[in-house]
């Protein structure tokens, strides 16, 4: 019997870090630094798993319409987690990437975000791009202009190979914590075919566990892209690999 299929590349929603924290009357800056327990507990366990790539929102573009004070104790935070996660990750081969739009961001950020990536970027045992200050939207968007300013024709293979995340295949599964049911404009291109995976559970509270259940959920699944489940099934008398 074959193993239960994991998927390659998996995208998560990280919602659900506020309402935690207001939950316990803390502010919530203080769910956003539990969020990233969570996180660092997920990376972990997606080299365990086998997950090749590992795509999460930590910041979107409407994020920036959130009081002042949780937007600077967000950024504040980044900078605080550089520091301190990227020796870990080098130490366990993970490379990160942030995929996003940076002019928006102060230049000490910038220069941390590209710090990290330099100091992984030989890393090739989980890639992990952190999506921040991204928008489904503005990937497009960005990858349609960037193929006009070089006067190439815009075509679906030139698109894709323009987009933010043109370095990794497609998310075969997209999690979203926190109970609500949509995207919210995180890889409107990518996640076409993705699998998509609600849980009620907020994001502080997504365990190794949790990400298990997500995983078995999704191994039950027949993804079809388009043919039939007739079309899948191996030829009579051959086993599936």
């Amino acid at each position: 019997m074959s193993a239960a299929p994991v998927p390659e590349h998996i995208a998560i929603v990280m919602d659900g870090n506020g309402r935690w924290a207001t939950r316990r009357f803390l502010p919530r800056v203080a769910g956003h630094k539990k969020g990233v327990d969570a996180l660092r507990a997920c990376v972990r366990h997606c080299g365990v798993r086998g997950v090749r790539v590992l795509t999460v929102f930590a910041f979107s573009s409407e994020n920036w319409n959130r009081p002042a004070d949780e937007v600077s104790g967000l950024m504040e935070l980044l900078a605080v987690a550089l520091s301190r996660e990227v020796p870990q990750l080098l130490a366990e081969g993970v490379r990160i990437r942030f995929v996003g739009d940076r002019s928006a961001l102060s230049e000490k950020v910038r220069n941390g975000l590209a710090q990290a990536e330099l100091a992984t970027a030989g890393n090739s045992r989980l890639a992990f791009n952190v999506c921040f200050n991204y928008g489904g939207r503005w990937d497009i968007a960005q990858a349609a202009a960037a193929l006009a300013a070089k006067g190439e024709p815009i075509t679906e293979a030139s698109l894709d190979g323009a987009m933010a995340l043109a370095h990794v295949a497609d998310p075969d599964l997209l999690i979203r914590t926190g109970g609500e049911q949509r995207i919210s404009n995180f890889l409107l291109w990518q996640a076409a075919y993705s699998e998509l995976y609600f849980t009620d559970r907020l994001w502080p509270e997504f365990d190794e566990a949790a990400l298990d259940e997500a995983i078995a959920d999704y191994a039950g699944r027949e993804r079809r892209f388009g043919k039939t489940s007739e079309q899948l099934a191996p030829p009579a008398g051959k086993k599936a690999a």
